[in-house]
């Protein structure tokens, strides 16, 4: 059996990121008939686009069966993966979710593959696989080379995130906010951030908490100290910003130990995950990485506001990497070197 033999359940196949989880399996060669597309009940029947193989009937997750399906991808929210997640694992079925709702339990593995896959095997308890956070995808994929070079005392950063972050609608109200701007027309309704997006910042991602942090930015603590290292501290600021897809980030990073900025460029440039420009003035923004399976990293540079400081800029297609690519990584990871998790 090869990786496109294997049976595929994509479980929110009709929202932005199940929609790239399928292009992304149909690169891949899977035949049309591997792939489940589920969705709602509310969705059942509708058709959707499987890469230049032709189209996939949506099946209804509330009566779909997992007992052939060798990984299921979860891109439907927290609350249908806790309730249906169990149920597919139950069935034979290994479970690859991209909500928040299992990332912090700790035996559940919460999977970058360039960065922790030996972690992949703690999903035999389980048969669940966490996908993290978008930000933090991209973020502790540019981490790990450096903290191999000197682990990482503290990390201080800023996202600017895009809207597809936020589903499709996010999308269609940031496309509607800019129209209605620019053609002095009336304003749209906008139920989903709390305040306009077209042309502004917004630095509130998810609910806050008691402490002014938002559960954005608590995400990205948390899930990089579980990833790379407890010992790291993180101070994060997450922003929205009117970019329809790829998030950037700008970290500054205060290192344990003296290195070499010459050996830090050399680990970040080994990375088969990371893209660097050819010179220091060239930098990367979302508007070019968009549909890109790389992390790029630029603006790399010595932060002499602390003894042993770094300062990079971090963009990603978060659509892509920041979730359905990293989820399919991660099966092809399972594939290479845990084929005992997935069933006969």
């Amino acid at each position: 059996m090869t990786f496109t033999d294997l049976n595929f359940a994509v479980v929110g196949a009709t929202g932005a990121v199940g929609r790239t989880l399928l292009s992304i399996l149909a690169e891949r060669g899977v035949p049309r008939e591997n792939i489940s597309a589920v969705a709602s009940e509310r969705s059942k029947g509708i058709k959707v686009s499987y890469g230049d193989h032709g189209e996939l009937m949506i099946k209804a997750l509330n009566t779909f069966d997992f007992s052939t399906t060798h990984i299921a991808f979860f891109s439907a929210g927290g609350d249908v993966s806790a309730q249906y997640a169990p149920i597919a694992a139950a069935q034979g079925a290994l479970v690859i979710d991209k909500s928040s709702k299992f990332r912090m339990d700790a035996d559940v593995p919460l999977i970058v593959p360039e960065v922790n896959s030996d972690a992949i095997a703690l999903a035999v308890k389980r048969r669940i696989i966490a996908n993290p956070n978008c930000s933090t995808i991209q973020l502790v994929a540019a981490l790990k080379p450096i903290h191999d070079v000197s682990p990482i005392k503290r990390v201080v950063l800023s996202t600017y995130q895009a809207v597809s972050g936020a589903g499709q609608k996010a999308m269609d109200i940031l496309f509607n906010e800019t129209k209605t701007v620019l053609m002095n027309q009336p304003s749209t309704e906008n139920k989903l951030f709390p305040k306009p997006i077209a042309f502004n910042v917004i630095p509130k991602i998810d609910a806050f908490t008691s402490d002014g942090s938002t559960k954005e930015e608590l995400k990205m603590i948390d899930e990089t100290k579980k990833i790379i290292s407890a010992n790291i501290e993180v101070a994060a600021t997450c922003v929205r910003v009117p970019v329809f897809i790829g998030h950037s980030i700008s970290a500054n990073v205060e290192c344990a130990s003296a290195f070499d900025l010459k050996d830090m460029h050399a680990a970040l440039k080994a990375s088969k995950a990371l893209k660097l420009p050819k010179t220091a003035d060239q930098f990367f923004t979302p508007v070019e990485i968009a549909q890109d399976d790389e992390v790029f990293v630029s603006r790399l540079r010595m932060d002499t506001s602390v003894p042993f400081g770094l300062s990079l800029w971090i963009v990603a297609d978060n659509l892509r990497k920041g979730a359905a690519l990293n989820g399919v990584q991660i099966a092809e990871a399972v594939y290479k070197h845990h084929r005992k998790l997935l069933r006969k």
